[in-house]
């Protein structure tokens, strides 16, 4: 590709580059620079990409796009050279130029907020597929998809040069549509510029990432990045944050609420049950029953987004309806796990302080009987959350069984023990079992009829790690083991 190509929509302030150039590839680590490529020098908040351009030219970078001339020992004698304001602009656009802006072939929706966003990305590609029949692709925390096929991810958002190789992967596959989670990380850092979103869905806001943005006030602006770049946006109204985003918004707006008859989309005769939500989707102009097969007041929330979303992407809400009915939600995510029996076992990825209380008090609303939460805390990790862990299980839980997690190299007793400390004021009964698989054994032997059972911390995860081992350990499996044992006849 031609250098010119190449920084088509790049404010360039200075070149010395023969815009003829031929180009290769393209780089932002010197590591991986190889012949041919193009070195854009991105300053890092660790390490600054001008520091490498002597490295990436020795790799082979036949030209360098930086926010500085490079002089002394970050210049190879003679190396062509563009400068930019923006270089994490720069390497946004310069990718999508190199694989031919794949995502404007595509229907892109964003969703970002701090909570909900990989069950709402999950629950907008399932509407999408029911509805239209189309391919879509999906970028979010648990995996990424082309369809049903699985691409894995480090980053909720990955860097603008793997995201728009991503794009170009999904579009020549036959993907119309691409649903991705928006971390604020990604819109503050430029990973996602450029790219124009046909729909912007705001969930909510809460504290998380102060150790990068500072303020929830820098926190909020980072978010509403989103909407600056959105064709149409949906915005829970009900959220504290939702004038911020609302002005933000330069395009036309869908609200969406449990509380607030004012919004465009309103969720009425809410009924929350062990293994689902249902309620009635009030517009303007429609009343439709809406059932989710997912438990907790959030998931209200959740389809509200999906919904609004979809409607504003032309589909209709009966159809949106039927699709909801049969989504089985998110791994690891308020899971409902098949049992058989005349209780209910849910596995939820809550390892923090924060998600444990929202997740436990979501589903306080729903049991008919005992709320049984089995939970531990990683080894080798924040310290101060545990007794904070103890503490909020043994005030929501009508029984709390401590165990194991993650203990890595950690000992399990400390653990435990640091858990124990946040719960020596209550009198909530709980037991210690350090064998997590005999922990949840023991859950199920002494499960009471409409209990609720929450096995937390693991979530999607299917191993645990003990020392530096990293073992098989999927939830759903020792479930349906422990409950198969206990049905088969003794001999």
């Amino acid at each position: 590709m031609k250098l010119a190509h190449l920084l088509n929509g790049i404010t360039v302030t200075e070149y010395h580059a023969d815009m003829e150039l031929e180009i290769s590839g393209v780089s932002y680590d010197s590591r991986t620079t190889v012949k041919g490529d193009i070195f854009v020098a991105v300053r890092g908040f660790e390490s600054d990409g001008h520091d490498y351009i002597k490295a990436a030219v020795e790799n082979g970078a036949v030209c360098v796009l930086c926010e500085e001339k490079p002089v002394g020992d970050k210049m190879n004698s003679g190396v062509p050279y563009v400068v930019t304001p923006n270089t994490r602009r720069a390497l946004a656009v310069a990718s999508s130029n190199w694989y031919n802006n794949p995502s404007s072939e595509m229907k892109m929706i964003g969703v970002t907020g701090t909570n909900g966003k990989t069950t709402t990305t999950n629950l907008i590609k399932t509407i999408i597929e029911k509805c239209t029949g189309a391919k879509v692709g999906l970028i979010g925390t648990n995996h990424n998809l082309i369809g049903d096929r699985l691409v894995q991810t480090e980053r909720t958002t990955p860097e603008s040069y793997e995201l728009q190789k991503l794009f170009r992967e999904m579009a020549d596959d036959g993907c119309t549509y691409v649903v991705m989670e928006v971390s604020s990380h990604a819109l503050f850092l430029d990973r996602v510029y450029g790219v124009k979103f046909e729909v912007g869905v705001f969930t909510n806001l809460t504290h998380e990432h102060l150790d990068f943005h500072k303020t929830m006030d820098k926190y909020a602006k980072a978010k509403a990045l989103l909407f600056a770049q959105s064709e149409k946006a949906a915005i829970n109204l009900d959220d504290v944050y939702a004038p911020c985003m609302l002005e933000a918004a330069s395009c036309p707006v869908m609200t969406y609420s449990a509380e607030n008859d004012e919004a465009d989309v309103v969720a009425k005769r809410i009924k929350l049950s062990a293994d689902k939500v249902e309620f009635c989707a009030l517009t303007m102009e429609q009343l439709q029953t809406i059932v989710l097969h997912i438990p907790a007041r959030f998931t209200v929330y959740n389809a509200l987004a999906a919904i609004t979303a979809c409607m504003l992407l032309g589909l209709e809400l009966a159809a949106i309806s039927e699709a909801l009915e049969v989504c089985t939600g998110v791994k690891g995510r308020i899971e409902v796990v098949p049992t058989g029996r005349d209780f209910t076992v849910i596995i939820d990825y809550a390892h923090t302080s924060d998600a444990m209380e929202n997740i436990l008090m979501s589903l306080r609303e729903t049991t008919n009987g005992r709320l049984v939460t089995l939970f531990g805390c990683g080894g080798d990790r924040d310290t101060t959350k545990r007794p904070l862990m103890g503490e909020i299980a043994s005030r929501l839980s009508d029984f709390a069984i401590v165990t194991t997690d993650n203990p890595r190299t950690e000992a399990p007793e400390k653990i435990i023990g640091d858990i124990l400390e946040g719960m020596k004021d209550t009198k909530t009964p709980y037991v210690a079992i350090e064998n997590r698989r005999e922990a949840i054994g023991w859950a199920l032997e002494h499960a009471c009829p409409n209990d609720i059972i929450i096995l937390a911390g693991k979530g999607h995860e299917t191993y645990q790690i003990i020392g530096k081992e990293k073992f098989h350990f999927d939830e759903r499996e020792i479930v349906r083991e422990i409950l198969t044992a206990e049905s088969e006849p003794s001999v």
